[in-house]
């Protein structure tokens, strides 16, 4: 069986699929692996490093010609998905921001049930790989950097000198998660005064073993969700939540937000009002911050938006390709111990994919499949849009 890794086309996309140490062992698990001519290049992979692993290095054209799986990192464009065959799989990184969404399509939102449409006479398989790790630690270096036009510089560790005393950066984690939990662990290692919220009871151990101080609401509620997320909040959860969290967040010179409520819009945790009150200078980082909405009122995903008040607010934007060495290396990891799982292992001469929707691991990566979308819940979103365009 051929698989075969592309080269990104998204912009500002630098991550590859497929490192040359995996090639090696889906080689030694019969597997022969293709690899576009300069798909690592961005990734700091040159062709000659997969060709010494055992890949062979092709052309665009006879890898998708060839190829019986498809690995990518991010989804494919229209020109990717012409060059598909019938019964070609496709395996793709889901991020909670491509997951569908309930209810009406969200602007950036339908073009990923449309793929979902169309990939229908496809095996695709779009787990949702982690990349937290590495963008929480980003995060808090862009928050901590100083120089960007509006923003205070802040000398994160407390400094004595001969002209005076500098207190350390005071910095707030708001959702503490593996994102949130590595920005803290970050920020304390260079010194900052670090606190943490999260919506998550069992939350508050983990900050606390990295040396920061967990900020306790007494609107608090329980919100832990299935799979390690937080649940959504009611309406009345999230305005008494808001209102005593902004004179916490006054206090602070940096901020860094993570929530996500995978497929749903994320939510606000820094209102209009609390950016006001923030003293002028103050970075507020969104990692929240995509298409369908953001943490912060006012962030733009990939911009730097500077308030009137002087408060710069940072928007997501692909953290994960800002360190495509380490990100890349993930990312294959993951990817090739999925692979390995979806193939038969009864002939090691002739290995084939083996779709087994039944499988608890399949299940939940499989979106379609043989002609159709077998994903429970996409195709549960699809039939919903259907019904509302018959409406």
């Amino acid at each position: 069986m051929k698989v075969a890794v592309v080269k990104e086309g998204a912009p500002g996309e630098r991550r590859v699929a497929l490192v040359p140490e995996t090639v090696q062992k889906l080689s030694q698990g019969g597997l022969e692996v293709l690899v576009e001519k300069g798909a690592g290049d961005s990734a700091w992979f040159p062709d000659d490093t997969y060709t010494a692993a055992g890949a062979t290095v092709t052309t665009t054209d006879n890898l998708y010609a060839t190829a019986d799986v498809i690995l990518t990192v991010t989804r494919p464009d229209e020109a990717a998905l012409g060059r598909l065959r019938s019964g070609q799989a496709v395996n793709r990184h889901a991020r909670a921001a491509d997951r569908p969404a309930p209810g009406p399509c969200p602007r950036g939102t339908r073009r990923h049930r449309d793929l979902a449409r169309r990939a229908a006479a496809h095996a695709v398989a779009g787990p949702g790989h982690g990349r937290a790790d590495l963008a929480g630690q980003r995060r808090r270096v862009q928050g901590g950097a100083g120089g960007r036009r509006g923003v205070r510089p802040v000398s994160f560790p407390l400094l004595i000198t001969a002209a005076g005393t500098a207190r350390p950066a005071k910095l707030l984690v708001l959702g503490t998660g593996v994102a949130g939990l590595q920005a803290i662990g970050t920020a304390r290692r260079l010194g900052a005064q670090v606190s943490g919220y999260d919506v998550r009871p069992a939350s508050k151990g983990e900050v606390e073993s990295l040396g920061a101080t967990f900020i306790d609401l007494t609107s608090a509620v329980s919100a832990a969700g299935e799979g390690g997320y937080a649940r959504e909040l009611t309406a009345e959860e999230r305005e008494a939540q808001q209102a005593e969290l902004a004179t916490h967040i006054a206090r602070h010179d940096v901020i860094i937000t993570t929530a996500q409520v995978p497929g749903r819009r994320p939510p606000l945790l820094i209102t209009a009002d609390a950016v006001a009150a923030m003293a002028p200078g103050s970075v507020i980082v969104d990692m929240g911050s995509s298409p369908l909405g953001g943490n912060v009122a006012g962030s733009v995903p990939g911009e730097a938006v500077v308030t009137p008040n002087g408060v710069t607010i940072i928007g997501a934007e692909n953290l994960a390709a800002s360190v495509p060495t380490a990100a890349s290396n993930a990312f294959s990891r993951n990817i090739s111990a999925l692979l390995l799982n979806l193939v038969s292992a009864s002939d090691p001469d002739h290995r084939e994919l083996k779709i087994d929707t039944t499988d608890d691991i399949q299940a939940g990566v499989v979106v379609a499949h043989g002609g159709e979308v077998v994903h429970p819940a996409v195709a549960k979103l699809l039939a919903a849009d259907s019904a509302n365009q018959g409406s």
